[in-house]
């Protein structure tokens, strides 16, 4: 490992973060701001929370360890995770702490009681991936429980390969923009076309053009029909009109439009009976054949809120034009989320238009920036994470289930899988207290392990839920190399400060524990940052020669700061080859043609996801008669922040109402509880309640009510289950239920609460501010 720094001085300092590349502006050698990059048309103002929340109380300084940890070790327990205050150690002190825990474990229990949690959103750069380094480190000492998919897409994830044989159409080899806007009359886009989505992209990003494309479209004369109960889901100055629908019920409309298709002879019989497979089974079921219910528009219309004639009118022109039909990522984070899905490519089928230029399907069209960007035929090293021995595993949204259940079942995509007997969680990378759900059950699950290690930032909730908590640093303090399969650069992120305190990067602190472990050179390579940087750099060199272009060497590419690709030449529209040639390009399914009758699915017999897609009513939803709760959250991606990162900076602030985050309802729901706008109102069901800003607006449908997830975690009682959250999180209403046993996918947007006027003196927010610590 090298002992100075030989990186070349840049020509001017660049950060590249998931929203967006920046340049730094400085005042002598004082960081002040950062600039946007050129050539950006729409640089996301998330960047402005950066430096403002560098020196924030809620930055973790030095190692620190839970009081009672310290004194007693594991035996401490976890019913004061969460109360406690915390002690301030030394390095050495908490390095070997960590390591004592992991042996004790590993020795006694097995590598499998040893739950490795990370999510891939902590880091944009290539080396300092969280979820890389965590997962590279916990392989080397013999591996770790792990998850699998991810709250994003977890039901696509498992649904995709048993429709379409893989996940192309989700977040790869998607119709392009160019192709959309040149041949597309027509785009239905269920969920919406998110401007606020579209900030940012994993893996970092050199240019928004979300807006840009939706402009394209509406130049070239493409009309956009947004799906959505929330009328600014689709920028309305793109040209969109708004169709709006209850929560949750897109299925329901799609199948009466498939009814219409099928009534008025209107669906391809020809791409159907050569490209798919089932669809007389499918048939069966909507003309009623099968289950004596039709599911005409008259059908629907009471499901959805969406007038019969709109629904015929819609069938008619879906099949009349070159269609394009999209669906958020969102819309299948809901009980049933995998029938939205199959249900889309269905209905996509159906009209005949799949492999066809601006025909078709595809997902996730600004859920992120740059879906519907040509994907680059680059191969981009990553640090490699090895080989896990352990086999236990579980979807990722079943984390609060396998904690309260130890040795229970659960089924998954046609397995049963076994909870393991976790005694350790590590954590690095992402923060369970804002992307799980039910937090008050999170709450009592997160006591049952032995010990609880993070390595965090801020004082989240994470954070002070944790035994040891060992202080990582910023983005912002430390070099990388970012690059997205999605974006044409690759972008070198140099340091811009030096972290304050002891903080270090989870490098650092890996190989450090490899030491103590006699393990170091096995995690390094005898590479530090700067080495790794180097190899990554050669990787690419080496993987990615091409005849149309040579890459400078590494000096050159570190102080130019940017390499750009050249644009992909050619970008076929989703599936063309398949339709093409169904039998030399056959899908990887077990017939080799999209299934809309899976007897795969069907054969594991589970009543909550059938053998074709099909409409269930969810327990909660506007349409349910077994509760008293009357309004349907939908909790989305905020527009302040990612997820909950940043939640403390400028930005995000702004955006608060009497320092909550804001929830969105009609007038006409706020009315009748006697609501105004910018009162602080109580959100609640039976799961648990937060304290919320009001904002009127109608571009919330009535009986629907908006609450963006990343509010930090701030209860009145902290450590206690059931306590009243000061601050809109909206995860303490939220149920922890899977989609199906199919998926086991997160369930967040079925979910109905109740909001009413909070009238007692407003409890201070705390969460910014650092917990209890001694010396």
């Amino acid at each position: 490992m090298s002992e100075a720094s030989l990186f070349p001085v840049p020509k001017r300092r660049i950060l590249s973060t998931h929203w967006g590349t920046y340049v730094a502006v400085s005042e002598g050698s004082e960081l002040v701001g950062l600039g946007p990059f050129e050539g950006d048309p729409a640089p996301s103002p998330i960047a402005r929370s950066i430096i403002d929340a560098m020196h924030s109380p809620a930055r973790i300084l030095r190692p620190m360890v839970r009081s009672s940890f310290l004194e007693k070790r594991h035996k401490a327990g976890g019913e004061l995770r969460g109360r406690e205050p915390f002690v301030a150690v030394s390095w050495p002190v908490a390095i070997a702490l960590v390591a004592n825990e992991l042996d004790r474990v590993r020795l006694a229990h097995g590598n499998s009681a040893i739950f490795g949690g990370s999510y891939g959103w902590a880091s944009a750069g290539r080396f300092h991936h969280a979820q890389s380094q965590i997962h590279r480190f916990l392989n080397i000492i013999g591996g770790y429980t792990r998850s699998v998919n991810s709250y994003s897409f977890g039901a696509a994830e498992v649904i995709l390969p048993h429709v379409i044989g893989d996940h192309r159409g989700l977040f790869t080899e998607l119709t392009t923009w160019q192709t959309i806007a040149k041949h597309s009359e027509l785009v239905v886009a269920f969920g919406g076309l998110s401007s606020k989505n579209a900030q940012i992209n994993a893996g970092g990003l050199r240019r928004h053009g979300l807006t840009e494309n939706l402009e394209r479209l509406r130049q070239s004369g493409v009309d956009i029909l947004s799906v959505s109960p929330i009328r600014d889901d689709t920028d309305p100055a793109c040209n969109v009109a708004w169709l709006p629908i209850k929560p949750t019920t897109d299925v329901a409309l799609m199948l009466a439009i498939a009814h219409v298709l099928i009534a008025e002879d209107r669906h391809d019989m020809t791409f159907l009976e050569r490209y798919t497979a089932g669809f007389p089974a499918f048939r069966a079921y909507v003309m009623g054949e099968s289950d004596q219910m039709a599911k005409t528009p008259e059908w629907a219309s009471p499901i959805c809120a969406v007038p019969p004639a709109t629904i015929r009118d819609l069938a008619r022109r879906m099949s009349s034009r070159r269609t394009l039909l999209t669906m958020s990522w969102s819309l299948q984070r809901a009980e049933h989320g995998e029938q939205p899905y199959w249900m889309l490519i269905t209905l996509a089928a159906m009209l005949g238009q799949i492999g066809l230029p601006g025909g078709g399907f595809g997902f996730g069209y600004g859920s992120v920036d740059g879906v519907g960007n040509a994907a680059q035929s680059i191969k981009w090293p990553s640090l490699p994470q090895g080989r896990n021995p352990v086999e236990t595993f579980i979807p990722v949204a079943r984390l609060a289930d396998m904690l309260l259940s130890p040795g229970g079942a659960c089924d998954y995509n046609g397995q049963t899988l076994t909870y393991p007997d976790i005694r350790l969680i590590y954590w690095a990378g992402g923060n369970p207290f804002h992307h799980h759900q039910d937090l008050n059950r999170l709450l009592r699950a997160w006591k049952r392990p032995e010990t609880v290690i993070a390595h965090e930032m801020f004082w989240n909730g994470l954070a002070r839920h944790s035994d040891i908590v060992l202080p990582v640093t910023l983005q912002i303090e430390r070099n990388d190399i970012t690059c997205s399969p999605r974006d044409r650069a690759l972008i070198a992120s140099h340091k811009l400060v030096e972290p304050p305190g002891e903080a270090r990067d989870d490098h650092w602190i890996f190989a450090s524990l490899a030491r103590e472990l006699s393990l170091e050179s096995l995690f390094t390579e005898d590479r530090d940052e700067e080495g790794w940087l180097r190899h990554l750099y050669d990787l690419i060199v080496r993987e990615n020669i091409r005849s149309d272009m040579t890459l400078p060497d590494f000096d050159e590419f570190w102080m130019n700061g940017m390499v750009l690709f050249p644009e992909e030449t050619s970008s076929p529209p989703l599936l063309q080859a398949f339709r093409s040639d169904p039998a030399a390009h056959p899908l990887s399914t077990p017939s080799g043609l999209i299934e809309i009758y899976s007897e795969r699915v069907a054969s594991f017999c589970y009543t909550n996801c059938l053998g074709h897609p099909v409409w269930m009513q969810p327990n909660e939803w506007l349409g349910a008669s077994t509760t008293k709760r009357t309004l349907h959250l939908l909790s989305n991606q905020p527009k302040t922040k990612l997820h909950s990162q940043l939640d403390h900076g400028i930005n995000s602030r702004e955006s608060k109402i009497q320092q909550r985050e804001p929830i969105r309802m009609h007038p006409l729901d706020a009315a009748s509880r006697g609501i105004s706008d910018g009162a602080v109102v109580r959100v609640f069901n039976e799961r648990g309640a937060c304290l919320a800003g009001a904002r009127l607006s109608t571009e919330v449908m009535p009986g629907v009510v908006q609450l963006s997830t990343g509010a930090w975690y701030d209860p009145l009682m902290p450590g206690s289950p059931g306590s009243l959250d000061k601050h809109g999180n909206p995860n303490l209403l939220t149920q922890d239920r899977g989609t199906s046993s199919l998926a086991q996918g997160c369930s967040a947007n079925s979910c109905l609460v109740e909001v009413e006027l909070f009238v007692d003196d407003l409890p201070r927010i705390t969460c910014y501010d650092a917990p209890d610590i001694t010396q």
